[in-house]
């Protein structure tokens, strides 16, 4: 095996994590894939690879060996899509890293009509809320909430989505409805903070054309959107979220609007990536479809709330 191969080999074992289902996807005998990595790990002098009967999971060594294969390996795929006219029809690999939220509820239901338009697109897709290393990873672009914070990415607006306050029956009943903006400070909050923040989020609203912001004590924070609302709905206190992830439950009454007379500020929702990616033909396709499938969600998003 030549060694554009051989790293293509390695990077298919890392997210497939298995030798034989590595070598079936390039179409090679296992042994070829066993003696092809033995070769490269002799000739860096490192080793990359640690294999166990079950699994095969990259060492130190091969974590940081195979973010750096990625970028060897996107960087020739996009030259090659340069020299041929793939402006109509891109193809390749997309990498990216979505919030678990706009995953499941948003993104992955509709899928398919990506797939349908681009089928020559293949799509590598992590999901969770913590900070990725966009170069670092080798991820083409993320999908976040919140002000975009990263000066060095290409951040394209995708939506502004309500939020409300809300809280479940039974805490409104064991600490009274809030009234007013003002009284939430003596309430029970459900903490949230990012990953690499330790800050809790406190509430805002807009009041007299200006958002104010209210801290709340609590006894619980969590750092994902799931756990969020779990935490709302088992009674722990208020919560402030994108109206659509608990439209059901406020339809089934089992979390109840608060304050609806204040109106919350809108949560800006983003596409970011490199900039040096931001001309590649399949990544510009994919975040004209994200763009499409949120404004018919919730229509144009606007520079400010």
């Amino acid at each position: 095996m030549d060694r554009l191969d051989t790293l293509q080999l390695f990077v298919r074992i890392v997210e497939l994590g298995s030798f034989t289902l590595a070598a079936q996807a390039q179409g090679i005998p296992r042994a070829t894939a066993t003696h092809a990595i033995k070769a490269l790990e002799t000739r860096l002098g490192a080793r990359l690879l640690a294999r166990t009967t079950r699994q095969v999971r990259p060492t130190l060594d091969g974590q940081a060996f195979h973010a750096r294969c990625l970028r060897v390996l996107q960087e020739l795929d996009d030259a090659e899509s340069a020299l041929r006219a793939t402006a109509e029809s891109p193809r390749g690999t997309l990498r990216l890293d979505l919030h678990g939220v706009h995953a499941t509820h948003i993104i992955l239901p509709r899928i398919g009509e990506f797939h349908a338009r681009h089928p020559r697109i293949e799509l590598v897709i992590s999901c969770g809320d913590r900070l990725v290393d966009l170069v670092g990873e080798g991820i083409d672009c993320v999908v976040r909430a919140g002000q975009p914070r990263d000066s060095t990415l290409v951040a394209r607006r995708l939506a502004n989505m309500p939020e409300i306050l809300c809280a479940s029956p039974d805490y409104l009943a064991r600490h009274g409805t809030p009234q007013h903006p003002d009284e939430l400070p003596a309430h029970q909050a459900v903490g949230f903070f990012s990953r690499g923040n330790a800050s809790r989020y406190p509430f805002s609203v807009w009041r007299d054309g200006e958002i104010a912001t209210f801290e709340a004590s609590g006894w619980m924070s969590v750092s994902d959107a799931h756990s969020y609302t779990e935490a709302a709905l088992a009674g722990c206190g208020l919560i402030q979220v994108p109206h659509f992830r608990v439209a059901p439950f406020l339809e089934a009454g089992t979390l109840v609007q608060v304050l609806p007379q204040w109106r919350c500020p809108e949560l800006p929702v983003s596409v970011l990536y490199p900039f040096h990616r931001q001309l590649v033909p399949r990544l510009r396709v994919f975040v004209d479809w994200l763009t499409e499938i949120y404004a018919a969600r919730f229509g144009l998003p606007r520079a400010s709330d």
